[in-house]
């Protein structure tokens, strides 16, 4: 038979003297007194560590090596303890990684609904993407220059941890003799030893083909296999061969060197496809929506949204000086330009049309943009004058933050490493604009919106979104259960007066107060019954005029048939509660009894209790006669 009442005897922990207790389950309990008298200690060091230490003791003995022990509390019997969850007052962690939506797990439902729902665009032209049939697959391929070299390969694994000894042994049966593993083809009879706890990527070597009249029969068996074991999506590695590079002539000090061109990829699927800019993509995944899984997150930012970068304002101290005289501080660093890289960069002003001799602070934005940020992929041709003539040679060009982030990463000293920090502030990411997300993620939409777009929205901009958001029948039979479970979350915290929150809130950012809330709003959402529940002081940074909800919640909590234990000093909780504990008289050692415990009213009659006194307005905290001015601003 289950106990009705908690019973507590002869608790000594910190200052409690002695204490004994009697408390009815399945009811809101409110602790208060002055502070110091010990309702910390009887609440969170006597019943919650004690709930804990017997929840440990129930596990095996295997378990419990790895949790290690906790002290048994310094009490005489503690009875009808049901298990114990505590909701105290602190930060939800400095992990910058956590957010508001990913610690109430609305944002684990939010990556399975546009998973599923959502409609992919192109991230070029945002057109919706179409299915690619079999044969325009193969047209794609034979679209290619003739003679040109090629792999087919599916892909069987994605990112996903483990060794595969069993699927390389499998794949041989079937008759397959290589695979690329990690970037690196192998061949599967020597397949390299896999370490189980890193992530891998792993396509199966289907057929090595070259562009020709006669190839398409074929190619069209490699595509049918490819798409069947890569389950729809199938990669074809263009392979190029190694090159020397040319050299300057008359330049002894420049060594000619072997460079393999590294292989590019053309990710072709049956499923996701632009017919417009001819751009294939893999089938959505919960995993594409996740900042914290390298297949969703920005490669950039390593899903940060922000990064450690240089600031193009700290690099210019002087903007009256020329690009080429020093006009960006650390190029000053090794003294004036060298013959090398002033060709580089005057083949760059010729290409763009602009004079490197002008003071920095006459050059227009977009030359600035260039000579900080690059071409990108653009082709630029140098001219390197030398007693001979003029040797002409073209390549790329990167930008002098490029070149500034290289030698900063491969600084080794020190001091070095401080100087090009002098330069540099937390910026937010250039590629996915703080989003977190690659440019994949961000072009599936649900309503108009991306998931970046509704995790910023406040929690109330969120729920009437999904409120109004309007499906077709399809997608609202796929997406009923977790539309329910979002939007029942989303109400969860606008009962704790949390609405005014993002979702993409970042956990370091978050005052304790809505730390423990937004802990209380997803205990809610979990549903448990016959849980001792115990919170400390969760009207602290509250609004006054949302303490009424707070209370609900906690009222809420306790009609599912929970015991709810507050240590609190607000009135409102107080005259909320079904029992009150008042602990004192005062502080320390002049603390740890029980003043009086039992109803409302029974509070108020006690002479001996302060916040007795305090409820049967014989004292009060005065209004101050006189305020701060407020700020116009």
């Amino acid at each position: 038979m289950e106990a009705k009442t908690i019973t507590v005897k002869g608790a000594r922990e910190h200052n409690l003297q002695n204490v004994s207790l009697t408390l009815p389950r399945g009811k809101l309990i409110c602790f208060t007194g002055v502070s110091g008298s010990g309702k910390s200690s009887f609440a969170f060091d006597t019943l919650f560590a004690e709930g804990q230490r017997r929840y440990l003791e129930s596990l095996s003995s295997y378990a419990r090596q790895f949790l290690g022990q906790l002290t048994k509390p310094d009490v005489d019997q503690i009875t009808g303890l049901s298990p114990a969850i505590s909701i105290q007052q602190k930060t939800s962690g400095w992990n910058p990684r956590s957010t508001v939506g990913t610690i109430t797990q609305i944002h684990d439902y939010l990556r399975v609904l546009f998973a599923r729902v959502g409609r992919q665009h192109c991230t070029s032209c945002g057109d919706v993407i179409s299915a690619q049939t079999r044969e325009q697959i193969i047209a794609r391929i034979l679209e290619l220059p003739v003679k040109t070299k090629f792999l087919v390969l599916a892909p069987v694994v994605r990112g996903q941890k483990g060794e595969y000894r069993d699927l390389f042994a499998d794949m041989i049966r079937q008759g397959y003799a290589r695979a690329r593993v990690d970037g690196e083809v192998v061949s599967l009879s020597d397949a390299p030893k896999l370490a189980r706890n890193i992530r891998h990527h792993i396509e199966i070597v289907i057929d090595r083909l070259a562009i020709s009249s006669t190839v398409r029969p074929r190619l069209a068996e490699a595509v049918e296999s490819a798409l069947k074991l890569g389950e729809g999506t199938l990669i074809v590695q263009l392979v190029s061969e190694s090159k020397k590079p040319g050299a300057a002539p008359g330049d002894a000090r420049r060594k000619s060197t072997k460079a393999a061109v590294k292989p590019k990829d053309m990710l072709l699927s049956a499923h996701y496809a632009c017919s417009q800019c001819d751009l294939s993509f893999d089938p959505p995944t919960p995993q594409l929506f996740s900042f914290n899984s390298p297949s969703g997150m920005c490669l950039g930012c390593d899903g940060m949204g922000s990064m450690f970068d240089f600031d193009p304002e700290l690099l210019v101290s002087d903007p009256s000086l020329s690009f080429l005289n020093g006009a960006i501080d650390p190029m000053r660093m090794k003294g004036r330009v060298g013959r090398w890289r002033k060709h580089i960069y005057q083949g760059v002003a010729d290409h763009c049309g602009f004079d490197l001799t002008k003071p920095w602070k006459k050059l227009s934005q977009k030359a600035k943009d260039v000579l900080l940020h690059g071409l990108g992929d653009q082709h630029v041709t140098f001219e390197w004058r030398w007693r001979g003539g003029i040797w002409r040679h073209g390549d790329t060009f990167v930008g002098v933050l490029a070149d500034l982030r290289d030698k900063h990463r491969k600084a080794k000293a020190a001091f070095v490493r401080s100087y090009y920090e002098k330069y540099m502030r937390k910026t937010r990411c250039p590629d996915c604009g703080g989003a977190r997300l690659n440019q994949q993620a961000q072009a599936v939409r649900i309503g108009g919106a991306n998931l970046t777009e509704v995790s910023a929205m406040s929690i109330l901009d969120a729920t009437d979104f999904f409120q109004k958001l309007k499906l077709d029948e399809t997608q609202r039979v796929i997406g009923v259960d977790v539309l329910k479970e979002i939007s029942g979350r989303l109400k969860f915290l606008c009962d704790v007066g949390l609405d005014y929150l993002a979702l993409d809130r970042t956990a370091p950012t978050l005052s304790g107060g809505e730390s423990q809330r937004i802990r209380l709003a997803s205990q809610i959402g979990a549903g448990l019954v016959g849980v001792l529940y115990i919170l400390d002081e969760p009207s602290i940074g509250l609004h006054a005029r949302d303490n009424d909800r707070l209370l609900k919640t906690l009222c809420h909590l306790r009609d599912m048939g929970n015991t709810v234990i507050v240590v609190e000093h607000d009135e409102a909780t107080m005259r909320t509660a079904d029992e009150i504990v008042d602990f004192g008289p005062g502080p320390g050692v002049r603390g740890g009894e029980i003043v009086v415990h039992g109803s409302l009213e029974k509070v108020k009659k006690s002479r001996r209790s302060v916040t007795g006194r305090f409820l049967r307005g014989d004292e009060e905290i005065a209004v101050p006669k006189t305020r701060r001015a407020v700020s116009k601003r």
